[in-house]
């Protein structure tokens, strides 16, 4: 490759990460009111309403508050890993998003430039998600160490035991999706749902394998029922109750980008991805498609938060070790089963 042709190959990826990185933000400020919208409706109040009209512009006004309220830095922590954490955790948080398929190769209208809905392709790109995903608990480990607060401590302990005990599960829940498709490459994954007129999904032949994957990945984002490290019934706030103003808001924006992670992978693993009817004849549809699956699953999040009450931390642990576990273990087996005899 000369060089004209590298400068334009990693200026166009550098282009593509932006672009990714500057939608993924702005969803999170629409996130954030859509949820507190939805959690109203659902407790029947009204919820944010009074900025703007019909309360649209809260995130813009929550931003700018977090941005110049003070920094408040607790005397016994250890400063440089208190300011370092929420860094950690948002990154991680981000940086599987540069390898989903949002959509097939698509041509712009009016011209004959094609190119790929994702910023980048590679064949290991599942174990890439896996790996990074599963640092993100150095981020809350850390800022409850850091804090030299006794609440926080207790939750980030609490996120290091229930994020290992619950990634096993999630590891195994893919393993069925992985026999199928015969690869470790998200694109590929992707391409072989494409039978049945875009509706070859794997959820149809790994329905234990998604509602595994699916309870991992709650406890994997700390979500209700599995926000143990956040009980602020316990901790007040948890890991992150000594941090504030723009240090908060990089935490709450990390915990939004996990949950794009974990709905997108979901997407990609067992809902077909961009895959659908008419993708063939409109590629752009796929783009659609994509968006509204995981927007289904970002939905599922909000309502679970409105409905279900917290486990306890000993149910939490037990039902990860000692249901969750073997039932990953044993969809493994059936489906390494099925596989060998060539019945998926």
């Amino acid at each position: 490759m000369d060089m004209d042709n590298s400068a334009l190959f990693f200026g166009t990826k550098l282009l593509a990460t932006l672009v990714v990185f500057t939608v993924c933000m702005s969803l999170v400020g629409v996130m954030t009111l859509v949820e507190r919208r939805l959690l109203a409706f659902i407790q029947g109040r009204l919820g944010p309403n009074r900025v703007g009209i019909g309360g649209i512009l809260q995130p813009i006004a929550d931003l700018v508050k977090s941005l110049f309220k003070e920094k408040v830095l607790p005397r016994e922590s250890s400063r440089t890993i208190f300011l370092l954490a929420p860094v950690i955790f948002v990154t991680v948080a981000f940086m599987p998003l540069i390898v989903y398929p949002f959509g097939p190769v698509v041509t712009l209208p009016f011209t004959r430039i094609s190119f790929p809905l994702y910023v980048t392709r590679f064949d290991i790109s599942l174990i890439y998600v896996l790996a990074i995903t599963s640092v993100g608990v150095y981020g809350i480990a850390l800022a409850g160490w850091s804090s030299g607060n006794k609440y926080s401590l207790m939750g980030g302990l609490r996120s290091a035991a229930q994020m290992v005990s619950y990634e096993l599960p999630l590891g195994l829940s893919v393993v069925g999706v992985i026999l199928m498709s015969g690869s470790l490459d998200l694109v590929n994954i992707v391409e072989r749902q494409a039978g049945w007129g875009g509706m070859r999904w794997n959820i149809f032949f790994q329905p234990v394998g998604f509602l595994t994957y699916l309870i991992s990945a709650f406890a994997e984002t700390n979500r209700i029922p599995f926000d143990l490290p956040e009980a602020e019934t316990e901790l007040v706030a948890g890991y992150h109750t000594e941090y504030g103003a723009l240090h908060f808001a990089i935490f709450m924006m990390g915990e939004y980008l996990n949950m794009f992670t974990v709905s997108m992978l979901a997407t990609v693993l067992f809902l077909g991805g961009y895959n659908g009817p008419g993708v063939a004849s409109y590629p752009w549809l796929g783009l659609f498609y994509f968006v509204g699956k995981a927007g289904l699953f970002i939905f599922l999040y909000m309502w679970i938060r409105g409905t279900l009450p917290r486990f306890r931390f000993d149910q939490l642990m037990n039902f990860g070790w000692k249901f969750l576990l073997p039932l990953a273990i044993l969809n493994v087996i059936v489906s390494a089963t099925l596989a060998m005899l060539g019945w998926i």
